[in-house]
């Protein structure tokens, strides 16, 4: 009897048996895995077992939302920091996650959770304020002042002698010619101020936020452009005053670039600067443009000796990375629009203005 050949037969017949059998294992296994996967996000999902109390945590200005997870976690709100993430990414709400103080009862879902944090929905002993892009240091005092957060005198005084452990803050120049020493650098942004913080808190809350926005890699796109620190956040507290449409801050900027680096530099004549020279006038005259100033750019060349207002992030990247052009002048339209017509030379710039004011009896 050929026995090899007994036993070839043999598999044969016996190969589905065993694949099907195989086939059915794995499926198995795999049905378990999902199984088992779907209920420990279940289990990660539902809110860990506690009393019902009221659990205080505070979410921190700039937090991101790993860090927000992180602190839920820690408080016991969360079991799992990933799978918050995970929620509040595909819900659309990682990127509007808003600071303060916050009393949330333990057993909350993850949705509510996320929902109270998304619309703020703080504790009573917070006050939220909210500093809009472009506002001179003293702006921001008039507004914390009105709310009864802080004396404006002390909060001034403490802005231009007070110590903050901030590399930036070390780096401002000591300049005479500089109004206030921390112009420009407290970052316009909605904050949430506990009663009885004390202006030097106040003052380092506000650093903190310009220290998260303004990073590392930012910092050294302005080095690539020329431009200190102190340098760049001037340039862009000019482009943020300057600039009424988010889409021109980039090409201003290009144009105040394109004036420094003419040969020879040209004066930037930028009527913001005269607005802080002389006090936030509305409508300048020609007188206006004549009071000796640092800040006076159609009289001192290059920049002035520091930023005349907060700027916005937008701004400040507009710093990093200009529009390249040709432009050297620009004017409002008068339109309506906020928008300007820019110029190679100065006829055009000229025929620009005479557009400008023919907007400008059209509309009157």
């Amino acid at each position: 009897m050929d026995w090899a050949a007994m036993w070839q037969w043999a598999n044969r017949i016996l190969a589905p048996a065993r694949d099907g059998l195989r086939r059915f294992r794995l499926t198995i296994l795999l049905g378990t895995v999902l199984a088992a996967g779907a209920f420990y996000t279940w289990w990660q999902w539902t809110p860990p077992a506690g009393t019902g109390q009221v659990v205080s945590f505070e979410i921190p200005q700039g937090a991101t939302t790993q860090q927000i997870a992180e602190i839920l976690a820690n408080k016991g709100l969360i079991r799992n920091s990933f799978i918050f993430r995970a929620a509040a990414l595909w819900g659309g709400q990682a990127g509007s996650l808003q600071a303060g103080t916050y009393a949330i009862q333990q057993g909350a879902t993850i949705p509510e959770i996320l929902d109270r944090i998304r619309q703020g929905k703080v504790t009573v002993n917070t006050v939220r304020v909210t500093i809009p892009e472009g506002f001179t240091i003293e702006q921001i005092a008039d507004t914390l002042a009105k709310k009864g957060l802080v004396d404006r005198q002390r909060f001034l005084q403490e802005a231009d002698n007070g110590t903050f452990d901030y590399d930036f803050v070390k780096e401002i120049p000591r300049q005479p010619d500089i109004r206030h020493r921390l112009e420009g650098y407290l970052f316009p942004d909605t904050y949430e101020i506990k009663p009885g913080m004390s202006e030097h808190e106040i003052l380092d809350m506000m650093l903190k936020r310009f220290g998260q926005v303004v990073t590392p890699e930012l910092r050294q796109r302005f080095q690539a452009n020329g431009l200190s620190l102190h340098q760049a956040v001037t340039m862009a507290s000019l482009v943020e005053r300057e600039a009424r449409v988010a889409k021109e801050r980039p090409v201003i900027a290009g144009v105040m670039f394109n004036r420094l680096h003419q040969k020879p530099p040209m004066l930037l004549q930028i009527d913001a600067t005269v607005q802080y020279a002389v006090g936030q006038k509305t409508d300048l005259l020609l007188k206006d443009l004549e009071v000796d100033s640092p800040y006076n750019t159609y009289k001192r060349a290059g920049l002035p000796p520091g930023p005349i207002a907060a700027p916005g992030l937008d701004s400040l990247q507009a710093v990093a990375s200009p529009e390249k052009h040709e432009y050297l002048y620009y004017v409002t339209k008068k339109d309506g629009t906020g928008e300007h017509y820019f110029g190679k030379t100065l006829e055009e710039h000229n025929r620009n203005i005479a557009l400008s004011e023919q907007n400008l009896k059209k509309g009157n």
